[in-house]
């Protein structure tokens, strides 16, 4: 599909415990998502800021699942499975519970994770209207459809400028850390993350102040 921008192409491909394809797309790049009335993330006619969901059939052709939220739906992206992110450009599945994890770069303020239970779709995230929690300051003007899913953490550009996607990690050679999401960010020494009833609570230092880069986590199996 077309990018009317250079920046926020998104860039992830993964198959789900439900063996379909999942790919993340960015906004479409620019500022603010300033594509047409509403942007793009939240136009459900075009497959920009979106997680998608196709089904590969045996000669590896694309197929729209049935069971898609807009499968069937005159005038929209039959692909789109959740909405409503700017730049989700590293994803993964829990391989335990089949949750979805995203990690959505912000803008000028917040960086944001975000996490969906197995199977949820049609989940909207809140991009341009918000940035993490907090209202877009930039888009005022947008109408708030009042359904707009928190992420599980956003974090201040004191923390760091450019969160990248993780795992939740279940092996077995670290029993401690079992069911703890693990990310990072790009720009920043970073923390671990404990959350408690579905937001983070508290956070320690998990790398060094003077590290470039770094990792993060959230207590997942506590949420």
């Amino acid at each position: 599909y077309n990018q009317p921008e250079s920046n926020h192409n998104g860039g992830w491909l993964g198959f789900g415990p439900d063996g379909k394809l999942y790919a993340s797309s960015g906004d479409g790049g620019g500022g603010d998502d300033a594509h047409g009335t509403i942007g793009n993330a939240q136009n459900l006619s075009n497959p920009l800021g979106k997680i998608l969901r196709y089904t590969v059939t045996g000669s590896g052709t694309l197929a729209i699942p049935s069971d898609n939220p807009y499968a069937s739906a005159a005038g929209k992206f039959e692909g789109i499975w959740e909405y409503g992110l700017r730049n989700p450009w590293r994803c993964s599945f829990d391989r335990s519970t089949g949750e979805l994890w995203i990690g959505d770069v912000g803008q000028n303020n917040y960086e944001e994770v975000d996490r969906l239970a197995a199977g949820e779709k049609n989940v909207n995230f809140g991009w341009r209207i918000r940035e993490g929690t907090h209202p877009n300051a930039n888009r005022t003007g947008d109408a708030n459809p009042g359904d707009l899913r928190e992420p599980v953490l956003d974090y201040d550009r004191s923390a760091g400028s450019c969160v990248i996607g993780g795992h939740v990690y279940r092996g077995a050679a670290i029993p401690s850390l079992v069911g703890t999401y693990f990310f990072a960010d790009y720009n920043s020494a970073f923390y671990s993350w404990t959350a408690a009833t579905g937001r983070v609570s508290r956070r320690t230092e998990l790398v060094g102040s003077n590290s470039v880069g770094g990792t993060a986590s959230i207590d997942a199996d506590n949420l």
